[in-house]
Protein backbone atom coordinates (compact mmCIF):
# COMPACT_ATOMS: atom_id res chain seq x y z
CA UNK A 1 0.00 0.00 0.00
CA UNK A 2 2.66 2.23 0.81
CA UNK A 3 4.08 1.63 -2.66
CA UNK A 4 1.05 2.71 -4.11
CA UNK A 5 1.06 6.01 -2.41
CA UNK A 6 4.62 6.94 -3.17
CA UNK A 7 4.19 6.35 -7.07
CA UNK A 8 0.89 7.73 -6.95
CA UNK A 9 2.71 10.89 -5.29
CA UNK A 10 5.51 10.68 -7.73
CA UNK A 11 2.88 10.56 -10.91
CA UNK A 12 1.22 13.58 -9.50
CA UNK A 13 4.58 15.78 -8.65
CA UNK A 14 5.33 14.91 -12.76
CA UNK A 15 2.37 15.88 -13.84
CA UNK A 16 2.24 19.03 -11.76
CA UNK A 17 5.91 20.26 -12.42
CA UNK A 18 6.77 18.34 -15.71
CA UNK A 19 3.69 21.17 -16.71
CA UNK A 20 5.35 24.54 -15.46
CA UNK A 21 7.95 25.24 -18.10
CA UNK A 22 4.80 24.84 -20.62
CA UNK A 23 3.62 27.83 -18.79
CA UNK A 24 6.34 30.12 -18.88
CA UNK A 25 7.99 32.48 -22.08
CA UNK A 26 10.95 31.37 -23.51
CA UNK A 27 12.97 34.40 -24.85
CA UNK A 28 12.01 33.30 -28.37
CA UNK A 29 8.11 32.97 -27.20
CA UNK A 30 8.81 36.53 -26.23
CA UNK A 31 10.28 37.97 -29.48
CA UNK A 32 7.22 36.31 -31.30
CA UNK A 33 4.76 38.22 -29.09
CA UNK A 34 6.76 41.51 -29.22
CA UNK A 35 4.65 44.19 -30.54
CA UNK A 36 7.48 46.28 -32.21
CA UNK A 37 8.09 49.84 -31.53
CA UNK A 38 6.00 51.77 -34.96
CA UNK A 39 7.00 54.82 -36.04
CA UNK A 40 4.23 57.72 -37.33
CA UNK A 41 3.41 61.37 -37.61
CA UNK A 42 6.86 62.42 -39.23
CA UNK A 43 6.12 66.00 -39.62
CA UNK A 44 8.63 66.77 -42.89
CA UNK A 45 7.23 65.97 -45.95
CA UNK A 46 9.49 62.66 -47.51
CA UNK A 47 11.21 63.81 -51.09
CA UNK A 48 9.19 63.16 -54.24
CA UNK A 49 11.00 62.85 -57.77
CA UNK A 50 7.47 64.42 -59.11
CA UNK A 51 7.42 67.28 -56.54
CA UNK A 52 10.91 67.97 -56.13
CA UNK A 53 10.05 68.74 -52.66
CA UNK A 54 12.49 70.33 -50.32
CA UNK A 55 13.03 71.21 -46.51
CA UNK A 56 14.18 74.22 -45.51
CA UNK A 57 18.01 73.86 -44.18
CA UNK A 58 18.36 73.20 -40.61
CA UNK A 59 14.32 72.82 -40.37
CA UNK A 60 13.00 71.02 -37.06
CA UNK A 61 10.72 67.99 -37.50
CA UNK A 62 9.25 65.22 -34.93
CA UNK A 63 7.68 61.90 -35.29
CA UNK A 64 5.38 59.56 -32.80
CA UNK A 65 6.94 55.96 -31.33
CA UNK A 66 4.28 53.42 -29.79
CA UNK A 67 4.04 53.66 -26.07
CA UNK A 68 5.53 50.06 -25.77
CA UNK A 69 8.91 51.25 -26.95
CA UNK A 70 12.10 51.84 -24.56
CA UNK A 71 12.53 55.64 -25.34
CA UNK A 72 16.13 55.26 -23.60
CA UNK A 73 16.52 52.99 -27.15
CA UNK A 74 15.44 55.58 -29.37
CA UNK A 75 18.33 56.27 -32.22
CA UNK A 76 18.00 59.24 -34.75
CA UNK A 77 20.58 59.57 -37.37
CA UNK A 78 21.53 60.78 -41.14
CA UNK A 79 24.98 60.34 -43.10
CA UNK A 80 26.01 57.99 -40.27
CA UNK A 81 25.81 60.85 -37.46
CA UNK A 82 23.34 60.75 -34.45
CA UNK A 83 21.16 63.50 -34.55
CA UNK A 84 20.26 64.88 -31.11
CA UNK A 85 16.87 65.01 -30.16
CA UNK A 86 14.40 65.60 -26.94
CA UNK A 87 11.05 62.59 -25.90
CA UNK A 88 8.59 63.99 -24.58
CA UNK A 89 6.17 61.06 -23.34
CA UNK A 90 2.80 60.00 -21.76
CA UNK A 91 0.68 56.73 -21.97
CA UNK A 92 -0.14 56.68 -25.57
CA UNK A 93 3.13 57.40 -27.17
CA UNK A 94 6.68 59.01 -27.19
CA UNK A 95 6.65 62.28 -29.22
CA UNK A 96 10.35 62.79 -30.57
CA UNK A 97 11.78 66.45 -31.35
CA UNK A 98 15.01 67.11 -33.34
CA UNK A 99 16.47 69.62 -35.79
CA UNK A 100 18.18 69.12 -38.93
CA UNK A 101 22.21 69.32 -38.71
CA UNK A 102 23.33 72.13 -40.56
CA UNK A 103 26.24 69.98 -42.08
CA UNK A 104 23.55 68.18 -44.34
CA UNK A 105 22.37 71.71 -46.00
CA UNK A 106 21.58 70.61 -50.13
CA UNK A 107 21.88 67.25 -49.73
CA UNK A 108 19.95 64.12 -49.97
CA UNK A 109 19.80 62.36 -46.60
CA UNK A 110 17.52 59.73 -45.31
CA UNK A 111 16.42 60.05 -41.76
CA UNK A 112 17.23 56.80 -40.01
CA UNK A 113 15.17 55.85 -36.66
CA UNK A 114 15.42 52.64 -34.49
CA UNK A 115 14.06 51.77 -31.38
CA UNK A 116 13.61 48.42 -28.84
CA UNK A 117 10.32 48.04 -27.56
CA UNK A 118 10.49 47.22 -23.82
CA UNK A 119 9.76 43.40 -24.32
CA UNK A 120 13.20 43.35 -26.37
CA UNK A 121 11.78 43.20 -30.05
CA UNK A 122 13.29 45.94 -31.74
CA UNK A 123 12.12 48.09 -35.10
CA UNK A 124 13.88 50.70 -37.09
CA UNK A 125 12.49 53.34 -40.38
CA UNK A 126 13.66 56.26 -42.55
CA UNK A 127 12.38 59.05 -44.42
CA UNK A 128 14.39 59.67 -47.40
CA UNK A 129 14.22 64.04 -47.60
CA UNK A 130 15.89 66.71 -49.61
CA UNK A 131 17.15 69.52 -48.08
CA UNK A 132 17.76 73.05 -49.61
CA UNK A 133 20.71 74.94 -49.50
CA UNK A 134 21.14 77.71 -46.71
CA UNK A 135 21.26 81.26 -47.82
CA UNK A 136 24.15 82.80 -46.54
Amino acid sequence: MKITKKITLMVLLVAVFGHVSSYAYSPEELKKDCKKPRFTDFTLAPYSAADNNQIPAEATFSFKVSAWTDPSTIKVTAKGQEIPFTVESNSTFHKVNSKLPATLNGEFVRLNVYADAVLGCDSSTGWLIKIAQASH
